[in-house]
This record gives structure tokens, C-alpha cells and sequence, in this order.
């Protein structure tokens, strides 16, 4: 059929496309978007653990580079110099020595980090010469004045001319021309133009002609030392004999004439080692690259490369890192003990964190396995959660611990770092994998078997601890060691978790038989676990007690190395403060007097040690001994006081009859053998002798800390009697005193009344007087030989050393670290209780329970667990410082060797525990009022929104 004009067919419309079906959501956002608070408090907690695992192992790091760093440069520049030597020979040029320097650096400079500083070569004669000429400074005619000879390598940077020219090149056959210091000829005499005679070598005469005076630059400059004596005379003693001597410098033309001078020249290149460069880690290994120079492959290779077959090296370096070395095996021990306390906490809140996500999403998975999801497909979904999570929040913690601590060492961090955010990743999906387990009979065996198998582990540490040791030299970081007291806090943490339910729990008996019921419903909830069984969580207490044992423990040991510390200052002072002088002087009447009366002295006196005594025993054998004069009252109070050679006042004050009666007397214990058989005697050296009778036996005595030999002390009255020449003169060269004494008045004191008149210092005295003055060794304004000892600097001094001061460190950030993790696991535990708890008492608030009550309920359900960790922590401490304490070196963090170790004390634990424990609590409380009220009244609106 034809259609008519202008009409339109209709055409089919195209059939539509069907439709895409909608993509399902990533799971991974949409849980994130669905729960962002969670997923940034788990970020949170990841970032803070991972910053702590690789801070740990950085801090411990620099703490042990700069303990080495400072040591080394405490013992001064000249240890650190590798010394390289070789014979002078007819064509050396001071060129060719800095060809030879350049050599050396290149090839010594690849094994070991070499400084600028003090770097020096040169030429030495080996003998110094005496000076002859007529008219120098003498002492005693037959003690000349000596010089010696150097070429020094950029002599003219570090001294500045002041008379005369620089010298030349020495003639063929004419004196070596030398500049000398100005002091050291003001001092000798000498004048420019002199030329100084200096005997013969063989047929040649040994001259030398002074063309100019210099002023050193800095004298402290390391560059000068071990180069003699170049910015002044210098005093030189034998006997009673004294002279000048100095060192004079020649120009770099006259090599070869100044190895005729001296008989013996000697060419020498000191390469210090950068101090600033060495690392703990590394000690053996820079031990062996020194070795190598001294003796070994090294030095062969110099030799090859400077064609100087008697080439040779010497260093103190190997020394100094040997005893570096054991300072630190010594003191890494000690500090690691803190951060291992602090990873047991960190490992007990992850796990929590994992069982609280657990708690919060157990309904979910269980709708994933009941809908047919499977075990691995969740468990790579909760996975992928963890690591978007987690993974940036630990690479930028351990970033952050790289960046802000920066060590030359990162491995070990970075691990440690791995470990803990491989730990936080998986601890959720393990946790989780534990709803597709199968349900067991109740009985608890395999909780029993692991409780025994944690049990024999550390009892098998505790052992090791006390047969081994810890904290000494050579022993380095050994895990089970350092690990010794967290397993003991592991293992008195499952020792309480069974004991804690069931002491609650008759707690909440009796608290059922009185009139309230929040003490009693806040108890009961204490003792049961969410499923109301009488097991409640092991996690937070576990947590709790670690922090608070490891703490406690770390105080004990710091409270400890305090004290030792502060008697290792009494006795090498001999008390609070004393006072030396030289031998030839003797302390007046009037400073023993004052000094007495200065305000904090206890107890003071004066003394007469004399070292030259002789002791006769009773077998009439006589033996070398140190004869110590006292006043028996006051020095009975300070050995009392230091804790050494204690004794009874009254048997050593007991008067003597008549002048031949025998003076009481204390003996060392090496005279204890030869007191018997007659009455012993003591002799002096100018052969006044006194008959004595035994007052005690001790084994030290504040006056001689550390004697050497027998010792002998007499009371002075008595002495007095036997000994003419006490009687001629008081006779003081010694004063001790104990109580709060200002070391600066008794040095003021000392100044003003002790040193005497200008004619008591005469003589060789003065010249030594002198010297120290010119050397700047001179006291707090005190002649040589005059020294004021004080134990509060003593015990300062030894607080500064760095090893000591690292691991203090250590101790007290892991002390901080492990107080922090603690209070976050209760507050974790309250978050996983939240809500049964709120739910509880949202059902009591339709019964009429107070807001306040509900507050105090949780409250009474917190405090339990918190106060039975803090106790039990404290107890747990105190019993690994009785465990463990005998085993443990304190001599590494004293800074001195000390015999005492560790003893279980109540205030160190009490102070930290309390503290702890009164953080905890606070955190509780703060938690219920912010987060209970609200929680509480959301709840009751529940039935509103429904």
C-alpha cells in the first residue's frame, strides 16, 4: 500500500543499550570513610610506635658515638695522632717532606678519618744539647741549660717575629743559624747574634747562632704538641739539680746540617685521627686500621710508597680504643635494659588496639561469614585496611626518627621499624582470625602450658643473669640478659592475672554486705572479663606491670649509681673536702682553725701523713709504711661518714700512761700477720721510733684512699710524746673534713692563711712555682702542690661522663615512653568496655542510679586492675633487684670502680611507681568525665531515634 503524499512513516526506534551494572565500592574506602576516627587514632598509635622502635636505636647510637667522641678528646690531642717516622737522609728537602706528607695522607686518609687539626711534620735531632757559653742562667754548675732542634712545616703561620730576621739556610761550615722564643731567652739569657756552643760531635763542633725571637701564636694550639719546649724555658728537675731548656727552629735549607748537629735526626710526619669522626660501631675496625700502620700490611704499603725502607709508626690510639671499648660492652647493656621494657609495653597496647577493633567489628564479620564470605578473603581485605592505615603512618614516624636524630647508622632502625609496622598490620587480621576457630572445651590447658614454658624461660634468664653478669667489659649487649627483667615482669604479670580476679572478687563479696551497691557492681565487673567469666582480660594488666617494673627498676639503678657515685667522691677525697700541700711546706695552726669553724663542717682535722716510715713487727722484721698522725675524735667521724676504716674513738683516744707507754694504733690489714710475737714499732725518718699496741684492724683509711702499701694510724696526743719532731712543731700537711663545706672558702682560706709567707716557697720550690705559674697549671690561684679535693666536684666530674650520661638518658626516656604506653592501655581497655559498660548503666539510670554513681561506678571498675599492676609492679621490681642485682657492674655508669650492686630499695621503686600510677589514674578519671556522660546519655536516647 502506497502511503499518501506528505504523510511520514515511522521508523522503529533503536532498541536502548543495556544498562552497566554498578561497580561496587572499594572496600578499603569505604571502610575508611565509614570509621575515620578509628583509622586515624590506629595511624596515630602506628606513627608514635614506629617513631619510638627507630628513635630507640638512634638515640643509643649517639649516645655511644659521642661517649667515644669525648673521651678520646678528653685525653688530649697527642693520643690521637698516628706518628709516622723515618731516618734522616743526605738528600731531604723540605719539599720532598711535603711530598712524603702528601703520600701519606692520601694513603692513610682512605682507612682512617684524618684531621686538619694538629696536623705537623718536620725534622727533630733526638738529643737535646747542652749550653756551654758563660753567663746563661744556672741553678748549680753542673746543670746547663739544654736545647734542641726541629724543623717545623708552617712555623712562620703559628709565631709572629718580634726581634731579629727569620734564619737562612745554614753555610757549609759556619754555626746553624735558629730562632728561638723571646721568653725562653729572657729567661736563659741569650741575645740575638749569640752563638751558642753546644760541645762537639767527634771532630765537629756543635754551634749555633740565634738570628731572631719569636711569640707563639697559641700556646694551647695542639700543633705544638710533643714538639719540646717552643714558647718558653721550661723547668727540668733531677734530684736536686734544675735547668732551663728550649727548643730553637731552622729554616727548611738547613736539613742536612741539622742532622750533623744532633748525631741522630729524625724526620716525622703526626697525622691526628678525627675524633669527631669515630663511632662505636667501628672500634674494632679502626683498631685494626691503626694496627695495620703500626704493624702489618699497612705499613708495608707505606713503605712501598714512600721508598723508605726504616719507615716507621706509632700510636695510643689502639690503647684508648681498647679501654673505649669495654666502657662501652659495659655501659650498652645497662641502657638497653629500659627500651626493652619499653617494646613489651609497646607489643601488650598493640595487641589491644587489635582486640578492640576486634570487639567494635565482631558483628560484621560474622555477617561476612555468614553470607558466605571466606576466611582468606576477609583476612586480605582487613589486610589492605591495616596497611592503607598503618604504612604511611610508619614510614613517616621512621622518616621523622632518621631526620631528627641523624646517626651514620640506619639499619638497625629501619628494622626495628619494619618489625613493629609488620606487627601492627597484622595484628587485627591475626585477631580477627581467631572468630573462624573452632570452639574448644574450657579447661585452659594451653594457656597453662604457655604460662609454664614463660616461667622456665625466665627462670633460665635469671639464671644466666647471675652467672654471667651484666655490665662488664667485653661482654657487649646480650638479649636474653637485657631481656631478664621484662621476663620477669611477663612472668609476674600472669602470676597476677590469676591472682587479681580472685582477690577482687572477695573484695566484691565483702563489698556486697554493706548498704551501697557501686563499690560492689564497680567489683564484680572488676573480676569478670565481657563474657562474665572469671578471667578478665591479661592484656592491660600486663601492660601496667611492665611499665611499672621496668620503670621501678630503672629507678633503682640510677638511685643506685647515684649513691655510688657519691661515696666513690668521699673516698678518693677522703672525705666531703681536703686539703694537700707540697712536702716542703706544712699547714698553719691558723687555717686548721678557721677551716673548722667554716659554716657546714661536721667534723674536721688536721693530719701528718708521712710516706717514709718504717714499720718493726713483732718478728722484728721491718717493712716500708705510711705513718697517718690524727686527732682520733673527728677522724673517727669521718671515716664514719666516708664508710671506710671505721673504729671506735675511745680505744684509739685511750691516753698513754707514760712516755714509754705504747701509742694505740689502727693497722692495715696486710700488718694483721705480724702484730703478734711483741710489741710492733713505727719509725720515722729522722729514727724517732714509738712503741704501739693494736687498737683495729681495718682495710682502709679516709687519709689514704688508696695506699699502696701498710699504713699505720696513731692518735696525735700521744704521738706527740714519742715524736720530737711533732713537738718542735706542729706538724700538718694534711686536712680532711665532712659535712655541706664550699670547696671555693676553703680554697680562699687557703690563699690567705695557708701558704704562709713568700720565704716558706724558696728554691727549687719556687722555681717549681714558678714554672706551673708560666705553664698555666697553676690551681684556682694555688701554688703547685697546694690542691683543695671535693667530693661534690669529684662525684660532678664523674656524673659528666658521657657513657653515663647516655644511658641515664636512655633509662629516664624509656622510663617516660613506657609511662605513656601504660596509660594508654588503660584507656584502651576502657574503650573496649565501653559499650557493655554504657549499656549497663544506661539500665541503672532507668533505676534511678545518680550520674555521679555512674561516674563512681566506673571508676571502682578501672582503679582495681591499675592499683593491683602498681603494686604488683612494684614488688616485681624489688624482686628483680634482689634477683638480679648481685650480677650487675655499676663500675661503667659510676665512673669509677665501685664493689657495691644493686640492693632492693623502697623509695627509688615507690617514687616512680607512685607517679605512674597516679598518671594512670588521673587518665581514668579524665576519661569517665569526658566520655562517660556523653556515652551514657546516648544510650538513653536510643529508644527516641528508634
Amino acid at each position: 500500500m502506497t502511503p499518501k503524499a506528505g504523510t511520514t512513516v515511522p521508523t522503529p526506534a533503536p532498541e536502548p543499550a543495556p544498562a552497566r551494572a554498578p561497580r561496587p565500592a572499594p572496600w578499603v574506602r569505604t571502610r575508611l570513610r565509614a570509621m575515620p576516627l578509628a583509622a586515624l587514632l590506629t595511624a596515630a598509635l602506628a606513627f608514635v610506635t614506629v617513631f619510638l622502635a627507630a628513635a630507640f636505636p638512634r638515640l643509643a647510637d649517639r649516645g655511644a658515638d659521642t661517649a667515644l667522641q669525648q673521651f678520646t678528646r678528653s685525653l688530649g690531642a697527642n693520643v690521637t695522632n698516628l706518628e709516622v717516622t723515618s731516618g734522616t737522609a743526605p738528600g731531604d728537602t723540605a719539599t720532598e717532606l711535603e711530598t712524603l706528607q702528601q703520600k701519606l695522607d692520601a694513603q692513610i686518609g682512605q682507612r682512617l678519618p684524618l684531621s686538619p687539626v694538629g696536623r705537623v711534620f718536620g725534622t727533630r735531632v733526638k738529643n737535646e744539647r747542652s749550653i756551654f757559653n758563660p753567663g746563661y742562667t744556672r741553678f748549680s754548675p753542673n746543670a746547663s741549660p739544654m736545647l734542641g732542634l726541629f724543623y717545623l712545616h708552617g712555623l712562620t703561620d703559628r709565631v709572629t717575629l718580634t726581634a731579629g730576621t727569620w734564619p737562612g739556610p745554614a753555610p757549609a761550615d759556619g754555626p746553624l743559624p735558629i730562632v728561638l722564643s723571646q721568653q725562653a731567652a729572657e729567661a736563659i739569657g741569650i741575645k740575638i747574634g749569640d752563638v751558642i756552643e753546644s760541645g762537639t760531635d767527634g771532630p765537629v763542633p756543635l754551634r749555633s747562632t740565634v738570628t731572631g725571637l719569636y711569640r707563639v701564636n697559641d700556646p694551647q694550639d695542639p700543633f705544638w704538641e710533643g714538639l719540646g719546649c717552643p714558647a718558653r724555658a721550661c723547668l727540668g728537675l733531677k734530684g736536686d739539680e734544675a735547668w732551663y731548656w728550649t727548643s730553637g727552629f731552622v729554616d727548611g735549607g738547613s736539613l742536612t746540617a741539622l742532622s750533623r748537629w744532633g748525631s741522630v735526626g729524625q724526620n716525622f710526619w703526626r697525622l691526628p685521627v678525627d675524633a669527631g669522626s669515630l663511632r662505636a660501631d667501628q672500634l674494632d675496625r679502626t683498631r685494626q686500621a691503626i694496627g695495620s700502620y703500626t704493624a702489618g700490611p699497612g705499613m708495608t704499603s707505606l713503605i712501598d710508597t714512600t721508598l723508605r725502607a726504616d719507615l716507621h709508626a706509632t700510636s695510643l690510639m689502639p690503647d684508648v680504643l681498647s679501654r673505649a671499648t669495654d666502657r662501652y660492652q659495659a655501659a650498652a647493656p645497662l641502657g638497653a635494659i629500659g627500651p626493652a621494657g619499653v617494646a613489651g609495653v609497646a607489643v601488650v597496647v598493640l595487641c589491644l588496639a587489635a582486640a578492640l577493633s576486634t570487639d567494635r567489628r565482631t558483628a560484621e564479620l560474622r555477617l561476612l561469614q555468614a553470607r558466605g564470605g571466606s576466611r582468606s578473603g576477609v583476612l586480605l581485605r582487613l589486610l589492605g585496611e591495616g596497611t592503607v592505615t598503618v604504612l604511611p603512618a610508619a614510614v613517616l614516624g621512621t622518616v621523622l626518627a632518621l631526620v631528627l636524630l641523624p646517626t651514620p647508622r640506619w639499619v638497625d632502625p629501619v628494622l626495628v621499624a619494619l618489625a613493629v609496622t609488620l606487627l601492627a598490620i597484622l595484628a587485627f587480621p591475626a585477631r580477627a582470625a581467631l572468630l573462624w576457630r573452632r570452639p574448644r572445651a574450657a579447661g585452659g590447658r594451653r594457656r597453662v602450658v604457655g604460662e609454664l614454658a614463660v616461667l622456665a624461660v625466665t627462670a633460665a634468664a635469671v639464671a644466666e643473669v647471675r652467672r654471667r653478669g651484666v655490665g662488664h667489659p667485653g661482654g657487649g649487649v646480650d638479649p636474653l640478659l637485657v631481656a631478664a627483667p621484662l621476663l620477669l615482669a611477663v612472668s609476674g604479670g600472669l602470676l597476677l592475672a590469676r591472682i587479681e580476679p580472685v582477690v577482687v572478687g572477695w573484695l566484691a563479696a565483702l563489698a556486697a554486705r554493706g548498704r551501697g551497691l557501686v563499690g560492689f557492681l564497680g567489683l564484680v565487673r572488676a573480676a569478670r572479663d565481657d563474657s562474665g567469666r572469671r578471667r578478665p582480660s591479661v592484656l592491660p594488666l600486663l601492660a601496667l606491670l611492665i611499665a611499672v617494673t621496668a620503670t621501678g627498676f630503672g629507678a633503682t639503678v640510677l638511685d643506685t649509681v647515684d649513691h655510688s657515685r657519691t661515696r666513690a667522691g668521699r673516698i678518693a677525697t677522703g672525705g666531703d673536702v681536703s686539703v694537700g700541700i707540697p712536702v716542703y711546706a706544712n699547714l698553719p695552726e691558723a687555717f686548721t682553725k678557721e677551716a673548722g669553724e667554716l659554716p657546714g663542717v661536721r667534723a674536721a682535722t688536721g693530719a701528718w701523713i708521712e710516706e717514709r716510715a718504717t714499720f718493726i713487727g713483732g718478728d722484728r722484721d721491718t717493712t716500708d709504711a705510711i705513718l697517718v698522725v690524727v686527732e682520733p675524735g673527728a677522724y673517727a667521724e669521718i671515716s664514719r661518714t666516708v664508710g671506710v676504716g671505721g673504729y671506735d674513738p675511745a680505744k684509739l683516744a685511750a691516753a698513754p700512761g707514760g712516755k714509754d707507754s705504747p701509742v694505740p694504733a689502727l693497722f692495715s690489714q696486710d700488718l694483721a700477720k705480724r702484730l703478734t710475737g711483741g710489741a710492733p714499732q713505727v719509725r720515722t725518718p729522722s729514727g724517732s721510733q714509738m712503741t704501739t699496741s693494736v687498737a683495729g684492724i681495718v682495710t682502709a683509711t679516709p687519709a689514704l684512699p688508696d695506699p699502696g702499701k701498710p699504713f699505720v694510724v696513731v692518735p696525735a696526743g700521744p704521738a706527740t710524746e714519742h715524736l720530737p719532731e711533732l713537738k718542735r712543731a706542729t706538724r700538718v700537711n694534711k686536712w680532711f673534713a665532712v659535712g655541706d663545706v664550699d670547696p671555693d672558702r676553703v680554697r680562699a682560706l687557703l690563699r690567705e692563711r695557708g701558704i704562709g709567707s713568700s720565704t716558706q716557697v724558696s728554691g727549687i720550690a719556687k722555681l717549681i712555682n714558678d714554672e706551673a705559674t708560666a705553664a698555666g697549671r697553676t690551681s684556682s690561684g694555688l701554688p703547685p702542690g697546694y690542691v683543695v679535693h671535693s667530693s661534690r666536684e669529684k662525684t660532678a666530674a664523674l656524673a659528666d661522663d658521657p657513657v653515663q650520661l647516655a644511658a641515664g638518658r636512655l633509662f629516664w626516656y624509656a622510663g617516660l615512653a613506657a609511662a605513656g604506653f601504660a596509660l594508654l592501655a588503660v584507656l584502651l581497655t576502657l574503650l573496649r568496655a565501653a559499650p557493655d559498660r554504657t549499656a549497663v548503666l544506661a539500665r541503672l539510670r532507668t533505676m534511678g542510679l545518680r550520674p555521679r554513681q555512674g561516674l563512681a561506678l566506673i571508676i571502682a571498675e578501672a582503679l582495681p586492675q591499675t592499683l593491683a599492676a602498681a603494686v604488683g609492679g612494684g614488688l616485681i621490681a624489688v624482686a628483680a633487684v634482689a634477683l638480679l642485682g648481685g650480677a650487675f657492674d655499676l663500675s661503667a655508669l659510676v665512673g669509677a670502680t665501685v664493689g657495691e650492686t644493686l640492693t632492693p630499695a623502697l623509695l627509688p621503686v615507690l617514687l616512680p611507681t607512685a607517679g605512674l600510677t597516679l598518671v594512670v589514674c588521673l587518665g581514668v578519671v579524665l576519661e569517665t568525665l569526658v566520655a562517660g556522660r556523653r556515652q551514657i546519655a546516648s544510650e538513653l536516647r536510643a529508644g527516641e531515634r528508634q
